[in-house]
């Protein structure tokens, strides 16, 4: 439009959906939608409810200011966003565990400490072990298979060992697949096996 005219609404709800974040002097750009995932969160009440009863101080430039520690604040905000728990291989669980809890965020709470537990449970086994199973399929039965892989079993690789009769005139390429497993002790030893054969 001519220049003066006033902004229409849609630039300043644009404006009011992104939220920057001040943490322990580090700035974290985010949109109320994810800060909000969590309604009983910290960061929901923070930037959702923006009432006194937080009393939420923002710094100069209109960033919320959160005095934690920056380092752990982006596992937390990558949880809220994709609802995945990643965590650089340099960061303590422990430290998300914290800024989790603090942060009010119980889901993530839980999900880092069944991480914590199952590294405790991995560093007391020793070393893990592998179990591998080689499966014969068809070419069409692939996808199903590799889909309705059981939990716990990984795609390993995948060995072509051409067709080995016909249908007519089609022929039907067999496949060898090698999935894995690790074998925890917490299974007292038990393996669900797959059938050798996968169903279709």
């Amino acid at each position: 439009g001519p220049a003066g005219a006033p902004n229409p609404p849609a630039a300043n709800a644009a404006a009011s959906k992104w939220v920057r974040l001040n943490v322990g002097g580090t700035y974290f750009v985010s949109t109320r939608q994810t800060l909000c995932r969590e309604p009983k969160s910290f960061l929901c009440r923070l930037c959702c409810q923006d009432g006194p009863e937080l009393g939420s101080d923002k710094d100069e430039t209109g960033a919320y200011l959160i005095d934690r520690d920056p380092t752990y604040f982006g596992p937390i905000l990558n949880y809220l966003r994709h609802g995945k728990l990643i965590i650089n291989k340099e960061l303590a669980e422990e430290g998300v565990l914290e800024e989790a809890e603090f942060y009010n965020i119980a889901s993530l709470v839980r999900l880092v400490k069944e991480r914590i537990r199952d590294n405790e449970n991995r560093t007391s086994q020793g070393p893990v072990k592998h179990v591998y199973r080689v499966l014969q399929c068809q070419e069409e039965e692939l996808t199903q298979m590799v889909s309705t892989m059981s939990d716990g079993w990984k795609f390993e690789q995948l060995i072509s060992i051409g067709s080995s009769y016909n249908y007519g005139n089609e022929d039907q390429a067999e496949f060898l697949c090698v999935v894995s497993r690790e074998l925890n002790n917490s299974t007292n030893g038990i393996v669900k096996e797959p059938s050798e054969k996968a169903k279709v």
